[in-house]
């Protein structure tokens, strides 16, 4: 898609290239990007205007001094060279593509870069976070309520970070899924660079990257504090899988109570570090979440299709699935067929059999644990 088509009507292509022009300066943030706007008009008309204007509005040399430097320029040129590809799109704050539950924030980004389908923001989001360093069921638990709330029309958004983050997305797309990746790096400059094939296969699968970053932005600590307000905004609610105290999850915690969103965190072990930042979230308000249907009973409705909740005991050994699942291994889309029951019915089971620890899935196939 041309970059023009992911615009508003009434953003021209010399407004575009004027407003990555400004997007590349230093020291100016969302607040004084639209500072710039609100006094000029444009950027076309910022970019023009004499340095004694900028600092009667209280902007730093910093800011005005580069933005004709033959720099700016040719990466602002790259950045429209990016563009012409296809599934590489920008989206403005004033596009009324722009996701309308981060652009209630003071600070929501003055654009976004998107790889993959922009229209996926406008889906309701729920964000999972947790520790880079996550233990095996805390990887678990994060795969099993991603595949099911992204079954039950959720988009599943998360920060591509090892740990947590990536058995989110993965969950996700294992549940038939959408899911978005909100990056702490520019989309030219993907990290950790181990997840490049997860990337591709979330813009493969109908979701979207997303950064606010210049696209040839490298790994910087302070960025991904940052982005983390994205991660939030984003979303109706943030679901904290596995967190220190000390894990940036609680930021993204924190931002999302500021943002009026819904808190969730899984509990853990007391002798178990990771399940400490999840423990004092919840002493300090945020909802204990144990199911899936805690997450569902604070957001139902926004879903896409209802998950039907499951009327036979769930650690039963006579539940239907686990009697399927003793007789041979089956895939989701088999279980699907010889239950008869719906794909979201039989996800929201598995996610609860799985948690259960009745359940593994092993190469796209699930086994019945022995007991």
């Amino acid at each position: 898609m041309p970059a023009s088509s992911s615009l508003s009507p009434a953003v021209s292509p010399a407004e575009l290239e004027a407003r990555l022009r400004l997007h590349l300066l230093p020291e100016l943030g969302p607040r004084r990007f639209r500072k710039l706007l609100s006094a000029f008009d444009s950027a076309s008309a910022a970019l023009s205007a004499p340095a004694s204007a900028w600092r009667a509005l209280g902007l730093p040399a910093a800011c005005a001094e580069p933005r004709r430097s033959a720099q700016i320029r040719e990466r602002a040129a790259a950045a429209l060279h990016w563009l012409d590809e296809p599934d590489q799109h920008v989206v403005m704050w004033d596009d009324p593509a722009y996701p309308a539950l981060l652009g209630e924030l003071a600070d929501a980004p003055p654009l976004l870069f998107v790889a993959g389908e922009p229209r996926v923001l406008e889906s309701p989001q729920l964000a999972m976070v947790g520790s880079r360093r996550a233990s095996q069921p805390g990887l678990d638990n994060a795969r099993a309520f991603a595949r099911s709330l992204a079954a039950g029309g959720f988009v599943i958004t998360s920060g591509l970070a090892l740990g947590i983050d990536g058995a989110a997305h993965q969950g996700a797309l294992e549940g038939g899924g959408k899911t978005v990746a909100v990056l702490g790096t520019g989309l030219q400059c993907l990290y950790p660079r181990r997840h490049a094939g997860l990337a591709a296969q979330i813009v493969e699968q109908g979701g979207a990257l997303v950064s606010e970053l210049p696209l040839d932005c490298p790994p910087q600590a302070s960025n991904f504090p940052r982005r983390n307000r994205i991660i939030s905004g984003l979303s109706l609610g943030v679901l904290v899988v596995e967190a220190s105290p000390s894990s940036g999850s609680l930021i993204t915690a924190r931002l999302a109570a500021e943002q009026g969103r819904e808190v969730y965190a899984i509990p853990g072990s007391i002798h178990h570090p990771g399940a400490r930042g999840c423990h004092q979230l919840i002493r300090d308000g945020a909802n204990l979440v144990e199911s899936i249907e805690h997450i569902l009973e604070a957001l139902r409705g926004w879903q896409a299709q209802a998950i039907e909740p499951v009327s036979a005991p769930l650690a039963s050994v006579e539940h239907p699935l686990l009697d399927l699942l003793h007789a041979a291994p089956h895939s989701t889309e088999a279980l699907v067929q010889a239950s008869g029951w719906p794909l979201s019915q039989v996800l929201a089971a598995l996610t609860e059999l799985e948690l259960d620890g009745l359940v593994c899935n092993e190469a796209g196939r699930w086994l019945a644990r022995s007991r």
